[in-house]
C-alpha cells in the first residue's frame, strides 16, 4: 500500500476510515458522472508500475474511433438494402463539429453504380476517386459498423435514379469459371420370389404353402444418368444421357439432349442451339432440334418479376406511402410532392386488392384501394416477354418424321392490368396464329381468354382447319380463405389440331400415328382455410374429352390437413376415370381411393425422429395399414433413415420396409430392403457430381444448374453453412451444389468446425452468377501455428501496448497487449514480423522468428521474441 502521508499531500491527509469514506463517496461521484459523460480511458495508466509502457500512440482509439485507418472488406448498404461487397480504404475525417470518424474512400463510378445521380454534384466529379460523401452531397452520411463489417450509406432519395429495389447491376453478374461437370446417378434393384413357383397374373400363387427363395426367379435392374457439360466463359455445353438394365436382361443406352446455351445480357434473353423444348406460355410445348430465342425473366431484379400493379397516386408534400395486402405492409417508402409511381412490387400471392396509405408531412392521410389478382399470362406494365424458336420437329418416337418449323410468341404489359399476347407456327404441313388478351379485374379476379386458329394438312387426309378456345381465372377471396389457384376450360373444334399433333401423322415407314384429339378439358385448383384450428381443405379437378372416339378421362382429388400440438394429419379422396387401360385399350376403368395419415413427432424421446401411421383402401382392391418411424441423425442431420411395417388385405398379408441414406460433401448414398407376399427386394444407389477446374477435382453432391465452387486451399473438413452434408475435402474445396441466378447469394464457412491450424479474417463471400455458372468464391485462410507470442525490445521492456505487429507481406495484423503479448495464427515455420507503435524510425522493429516443429497442430505456442 502506499504510504499514507504520500496519499496526505495530495490532499487525501485523514485517518484511514474517513481516506476509505472518501474513496466510497468519490467512486459515487465516478459513477454518477459516467452517466453524464462520455467513457474514457486515460492512456497514462499504462504507464502505473510500468513505465517502459510511456509513449504507447492510442490517440486512434479515442474519441469513439475504436479501429485503425487502413483497408477493410465491408458489405456495402444503400438505405438499409444491401448493394455490394467490397475492400474499400477508410482514413481518419473530421465532421462539422470536429469529431473525428472512420470514412470509406469511394469512387465516382461505384456511386453511379448505384444509382447516384453524379451528374448533379460537381463534387463528385471533381474527387472521382476519393468521394468525401457527406460534402458532395448534402444530407449524405457514411457510418463504418467495425463489428459487423457493414458500411452504412444514408444518400437523400432526390440525389438518386430511380431503380427497382434488389437491383444487382449486370457488370456484376459472374460468368464462373471454366470446367468441367459430371453430374450422375445410379440405383440398382435385386428382387427374388418368396414362392417356389412365380404367382401368376391375377396374382394368385401356385404353392403359397412353400416359403423360401426360389434362385430361378432372381433378377435385377440398373439404371444411371449422367448430365454432363463444360463451362467456358458464358457458353454452357450440356447433355443429358440415360442407360438402364431391365429385369430381362435388356440394356439401353439414349442421349435425351444436346445443347450450347448462353445468356444475351443486353436483351436479357437466354440463346439455345441443340435439342430442347419450345415455350409454352402461349402454346403447347415443343420438342426440338435447332435454336431458340427467349426473355429470361431471372435476369430481372426480384422486385419486378412476376405481375404486380403499377400503384400510382399524388402526393401534396414530402410523404410516406405504405402498401399493406391482406393486412400486411408489402412496402413503404418516401415519395416527393406531386405525381408518383411505383412499379416495383415484389410479387405475392396473385391475389388480395393492395390498400395504400399515403401519409402526408402534416399528419393528414389518403387511402387508394387498388385491385389486384393474377392469372399465369399477366405482365407488368411496359414488360416485353417473347420467345423465337425454329428448327425440327424432334419425336420420342424415331419413325416420326424430322419436320422443320418456326414458333415465336410475344406478351406485352398494357397499363391499367392488361395483358395482349399472341403467337405464331409455321411448318409445311401446319400454321397457327394465337391471339389472347389478359385482365387484372381486381374485386372480381383475374382473367385471360386466347383464341387459336390452326391450318393442318394430316398425312393421308385432307386438309383440315379449326379454332382452340381457351380461358383461365384466378382469385383469392381473403374473407373466406378461399383461393381459386387456377381454373380453366378450353373447346377445340374438330378441326382444330396442335402443332405436336399434326407432325406425329408424318412417319418414315407411312404407317401414321394419328393420335385422337382433345375436345374439351377443364380444369380447377381450389383451396379453402377453414377458421382457426380447423386446418384447410384442397380440391382438385381435371375432366377430357376427345373428338375421334368416346374416350373419357377425368380425375378428382380432395384432401384435408391440419395439426394439433405438433401433430399433423389429413385425409384424401381420389377418383379417377381412364379411356384407356395400361395396355393402350379403350375401356371404363375406374377407381376411387381413400388415405389417411398421421405424423407424431418423438423428439422427446429420439431426437428428429418422428412416427407415422398411414391407412389406404381401394374401392377395386384391398385395404393396407402401415406404421413406421423416420428421421434424421448425425450432427448436421444428414444421415436420414426409415423403417415400416404394414399388413395388406385381399390374401397380400404383411409388407416392411427400411432404408438410409446418407448425404455427404462427397455425394449421396442410400440403401434399403423391402419384402412383400411375392417377393423380396434390396435396392442401393448412389448419386453426386464431379467438377474438373483448374484447381483440380472437386466431388460433390448432385449438381444444379447453377453452383458455387468454394477455394480456401488448406482448410479441409470445414463445413459450408446451411448447406447440409456440404465440407471441404482434404484440399480444401467444395462445391455449393445450388446457386440463384443473377440474385446476390452469400457463401459462409461454419468457424466452428476449422481446424485448429486454420484461421480466416472473413468467413463470407457473396457471388452473383449468371445461369449455369460455376462461380468461385475464394477463401484467404491463414494456415500454420497459433502463437501468443511476447515481444521484447531492445533492454527487455515489452512493446509498449497498442503496437501493431504485420507479417513481412502485410496480410496479417494484430496488436499488442498488456506486457508485449500479442496472438497470431497461421505462423509458418520461420520468418519476420514487423512492429510499430508510432510514426518515426525509434518507434518500429523487426523480429526474426523460427517455430519448432510440432507433430500436431492443437493447443497455442507460447514463445518469447526480440525485437531489433
Amino acid at each position: 500500500m502506499k504510504n499514507p502521508k504520500r496519499l496526505g499531500s495530495r490532499g487525501f491527509n485523514r485517518t484511514p476510515l474517513a481516506w476509505l469514506i472518501s474513496c466510497q463517496i468519490a467512486m459515487l461521484m465516478g459513477i454518477s458522472g459516467s452517466i453524464q459523460a462520455r467513457d474514457y480511458f486515460n492512456p497514462a495508466l499504462l504507464e502505473l508500475d510500468n513505465p517502459s509502457q510511456r509513449g504507447a500512440d492510442l490517440t486512434v482509439f479515442e474519441d469513439g474511433v475504436n479501429q485503425a485507418p487502413g483497408k477493410y472488406r465491408v458489405d456495402v448498404f444503400l438505405n438499409g438494402s444491401m448493394v455490394d461487397t467490397q475492400e474499400l480504404d477508410f482514413s481518419l475525417q473530421k465532421d462539422a463539429t470536429g469529431k473525428e470518424s472512420l470514412q470509406p474512400c469511394i469512387s465516382s463510378s461505384m456511386l453511379e453504380t448505384m444509382g447516384v445521380r453524379i451528374n448533379s454534384f460537381p463534387a463528385i466529379q471533381a474527387s472521382a476517386q476519393c468521394v468525401n460523401l457527406s460534402s458532395a452531397i448534402p444530407q449524405a452520411s457514411a457510418n463504418f459498423r467495425f463489428n459487423q463489417q457493414r458500411l452504412d450509406l444514408s444518400i437523400p432519395q432526390a440525389a438518386l435514379n430511380s431503380m427497382a429495389r434488389e437491383y444487382v447491376s449486370p457488370d456484376k453478374w459472374d460468368q464462373g469459371v471454366p470446367a468441367l461437370l459430371v453430374n450422375y446417378t445410379f440405383s440398382g434393384a435385386n428382387n427374388w420370389s418368396r414362392n417356389n413357383d412365380n404367382y401368376n397374373n391375377n396374382g394368385s400363387d401356385n404353392n403359397e404353402s412353400v416359403e423360401g427363395i426360389n434362385a430361378n426367379s432372381n433378377n435385377s435392374s440398373y439404371f444411371l444418368s449422367l448430365r454432363s457439360g463444360a463451362n467456358l466463359g458464358a457458353w454452357r455445353l450440356r447433355n443429358y444421357s440415360s442407360w438402364n438394365r431391365n429385369s430381362d436382361g435388356q440394356s439401353r443406352w439414349d442421349s435425351i439432349n444436346t445443347y450450347l446455351q448462353r445468356d444475351i445480357i443486353a436483351l436479357k434473353s437466354q440463346l439455345v442451339l441443340g435439342e430442347s423444348t419450345s415455350s409454352s406460355d402461349v402454346f403447347d410445348s415443343v420438342p426440338f432440334r435447332g435454336g431458340q430465342l427467349s426473355s429470361d425473366d431471372e435476369m430481372l431484379p426480384a422486385s419486378m418479376k412476376g405481375y404486380a400493379p403499377v400503384v400510382r397516386g399524388i402526393a401534396r408534400s414530402n410523404a410516406q406511402v405504405t402498401i399493406r395486402q391482406n393486412g400486411f405492409i408489402i412496402y413503404q417508402s418516401y415519395v416527393p410532392p406531386g405525381a408518383f409511381v411505383i412499379n416495383d412490387l415484389y410479387p405475392t400471392s396473385g391475389s388480395g386488392d393492395l390498400n395504400v396509405t399515403i401519409k402526408e408531412a402534416d399528419g393528414s392521410q389518403q387511402l387508394l384501394v387498388v385491385p389486384f389478382a393474377s392469372v399465369p399470362v399477366l405482365q407488368r406494365e411496359g414488360y416485353f416477354k417473347y420467345s423465337l424458336t425454329s428448327g425440327q420437329y424432334r419425336s420420342y418416337n424415331d419413325d416420326v418424321e424430322k419436320t422443320p418449323f418456326t414458333q415465336g410468341t410475344a406478351i406485352y404489359g398494357l397499363p391499367w392490368g392488361a395483358t395482349i399476347y399472341g403467337g405464331v407456327q409455321a411448318a409445311s404441313k401446319y400454321q397457327s396464329l394465337a391471339f389472347g388478351w389478359g385482365q387484372n379485374m381486381g374485386v372480381i379476379g383475374a382473367i385471360s381468354a386466347d383464341v387459336t386458329q390452326a391450318w393442318t394438312k394430316p398425312d393421308n387426309s385432307r386438309k383440315e382447319s379449326g379454332q382452340s378456345w381457351r380461358m383461365r381465372y384466378g382469385k383469392s377471396f381473403v374473407e373466406t380463405g378461399t383461393n381459386f389457384s387456377l381454373a380453366s376450360y378450353r373447346y377445340s373444334t374438330q378441326g382444330f389440331f396442335t402443332l405436336q399433333e399434326a407432325l406425329d401423322t408424318y412417319t418414315n415407314s407411312g404407317t401414321s400415328s394419328y393420335l385422337s384429339r382433345r375436345k374439351n378439358r377443364a380444369e380447377l385448383t381450389l383451396s379453402q382455410n377453414l377458421w382457426q384450428g380447423a386446418g384447410a381443405l384442397s380440391l382438385s379437378l381435371v375432366r377430357e374429352d376427345y373428338w375421334d372416339d368416346n374416350r373419357r378421362n377425368q380425375s378428382m382429388s380432395l384432401g384435408y390437413n391440419n395439426s394439433w400440438n405438433s401433430i399433423s394429419y389429413g385425409m384424401f379422396y381420389t377418383y379417377s376415370k381412364n379411356g384407356y387401360n395400361s395396355n393402350g385399350e379403350q375401356t371404363n376403368f375406374s377407381d376411387q381411393i381413400f388415405s389417411f395419415n398421421i405424423s407424431v413427432p418423438l423428439s422427446k424421446w429420439l431426437a428428429n425422429s418422428s412416427a407415422s401411421y398411414s391407412l389406404n383402401t381401394s374401392r377395386r382392391g384391398s385395404t393396407s395399414n402401415t406404421v413406421g418411424i423416420n428421421g434424421s441423425a448425425l450432427p448436421s442431420g444428414n444421415l436420414n433413415y426409415g423403417i415400416s411395417q404394414g399388413y395388406t388385405s385381399g390374401g397380400q398379408g404383411a409388407n416392411g420396409n427400411a432404408n438410409l441414406r446418407y448425404r455427404g460433401g462427397l455425394g449421396e448414398v442410400n440403401a434399403g430392403y423391402g419384402y412383400d407376399h411375392y417377393q423380396q427386394r434390396i435396392n442401393y444407389g448412389v448419386q453426386g457430381g464431379v467438377m474438373v477446374h483448374e484447381n483440380g477435382v472437386t466431388l460433390s453432391q448432385s449438381l444444379g444448374e447453377t453452383v458455387v465452387l468454394v477455394k480456401a486451399p488448406g482448410a479441409k473438413d470445414v463445413n459450408i453453412a446451411n448447406q447440409t452434408g456440404v465440407t471441404t475435402d482434404w484440399r480444401g474445396y467444395a462445391v455449393v451444389p445450388y446457386a440463384t441466378v443473377y440474385r446476390k447469394n452469400s457463401v459462409a464457412l461454419d468457424t466452428t468446425t476449422m481446424p485448429d491450424d486454420v484461421d480466416m479474417t472473413l468467413t463470407s463471400q457473396t457471388v452473383i452468377p449468371t445461369r449455369g455458372a460455376v462461380v468461385r468464391a475464394d477463401f484467404k485462410p491463414n494456415v500454420g501455428q497459433r502463437v501468443l507470442m511476447t515481444i521484447l525490445m531492445q533492454g527487455g521492456a515489452p512493446v509498449p501496448f497498442g503496437a501493431t505487429v504485420t507479417s513481412a507481406d502485410g496480410q496479417n495484423a494484430s496488436i499488442v497487449g498488456d506486457s508485449g503479448q500479442v496472438y497470431l495464427t497461421g505462423m509458418t515455420g520461420s520468418g519476420k514480423l514487423n512492429v510499430k507503435w508510432g510514426t518515426t524510425s525509434s518507434e518500429q522493429c523487426q523480429v526474426s522468428y523460427s517455430l519448432a516443429e510440432r507433430k500436431e497442430n492443437t493447443g497455442i505456442l507460447l514463445m518469447n521474441s526480440q525485437c531489433l
